[in-house]
C-alpha cells in the first residue's frame, strides 16, 4: 500500500493552517487528506483551530471557547498569512465534512484537550462523525490520552492515534493498552531504524509529523510507513509519484 500524503494544518505551507484555502491548496498538490486541529466553542461546536486563543492566526483575541461559532467565524483568520487569503474563516468542523463528505480523503483530528479539558469535545466531533458516515475515514488524536480512552468509549469504530512530542517509553505497548489503531509521533524519534524495525514487528501504522525534509520522506517512504504528515504536501507527492514511475 502506498504511504498516505496527509497535509498538516491542512497545509500550513501552502495557505493559512486549518483553513479551506489551505485545504483546497493541499489538495490541489496531492494530498490524500488533511491533519487538523479541533477547540470547543462555546456553543458547542466543534472549530478547526491550532491554539487555544485566537490572537496568533486571526485578527480576534481571547480564548477560542469562550466565544460562540457566529463570532469566531466573523474573524478573519487568512490576512496574517497573506494578504491574498484575507477574509479566510475559521471552518466548523461539520463544513469540513459537508465539503469533503464525498472525496477518498482521510481526516485526522487532534482533540486540543492537552490545556483546556472540553469535556463534551470528543462526544460532538464523534457525533458529527456518525451524522456524515465517515468513521471508517476518520482518527482521532490527542496529546490527551484520557481523551483517545473517551473517544473509544463512545464510539469504538472511530480509530484512535497514540499522539506525542516527547519521548514514550515502548510506545507500541502503549498503543496497545490504549487500543489505538496507530501512533503519531514526532518524526525525531523515529529516525533510530531499530524503532522502525519493532513499530513494524509490531504491525502498528506510523502516522509521523511534522515531515518536511526531503531526505526525511524518502526515508519513511523507504521504510513503507503508512503515512507522512506533512506541511508540504506538494513535495511528498511529487517524491511518491516518481517512485511510482508516474
Amino acid at each position: 500500500m502506498a504511504t498516505l500524503n496527509i497535509a498538516h494544518r491542512g497545509g500550513s505551507a501552502l495557505g493559512p493552517e486549518n483553513t479551506f484555502a489551505a485545504f483546497e491548496k493541499a489538495l490541489a498538490a496531492g494530498a490524500d487528506g488533511f491533519e487538523f486541529d479541533l477547540h470547543l466553542s462555546r456553543d458547542g461546536h466543534p472549530v478547526i483551530i491550532h491554539d487555544e486563543t485566537l490572537e496568533r492566526t486571526t485578527n480576534g483575541s481571547g480564548p477560542v471557547g469562550e466565544a460562540v461559532l457566529e463570532e469566531l467565524q466573523k474573524l478573519d483568520a487568512g490576512s496574517w498569512f497573506g494578504s491574498e487569503f484575507t477574509g479566510a474563516r475559521i471552518p466548523a468542523l461539520a463544513e469540513l465534512f459537508e465539503r469533503y463528505k464525498d472525496k477518498n480523503l482521510l481526516f485526522n483530528a487532534e482533540l486540543k484537550t492537552d490545556i483546556v479539558s472540553y469535556p463534551h469535545l470528543a462526544e460532538a466531533v464523534l457525533k458529527l462523525v456518525s451524522r456524515f458516515g465517515l468513521e471508517e475515514r476518520v482518527i482521532i488524536s490527542s496529546f490527551n490520552w484520557e481523551t483517545l480512552k473517551a473517544s473509544r468509549t463512545i464510539n469504538p469504530k472511530v480509530r484512535t492515534g497514540l499522539l506525542y512530542a516527547l519521548e514514550v517509553e515502548n510506545p507500541w505497548d502503549m498503543a496497545r493498552e490504549l487500543n489505538c489503531y496507530s501512533v503519531h509521533p514526532l518524526f525525531f524519534y523515529l529516525q533510530n531504524p531499530e524503532t522502525l524495525a519493532r513499530f513494524r514487528r509490531e504491525s502498528i501504522p506510523l502516522y509521523p509529523w511534522t515531515v518536511n525534509d526531503p531526505e526525511m520522506m524518502e526515508t519513511f517512504l523507504n521504510a513503507g510507513l503508512e503515512a507522512i504528515i506533512t506541511d508540504y504536501p506538494g513535495e511528498l507527492a511529487q517524491l511518491i509519484r516518481a517512485r511510482s514511475g508516474r
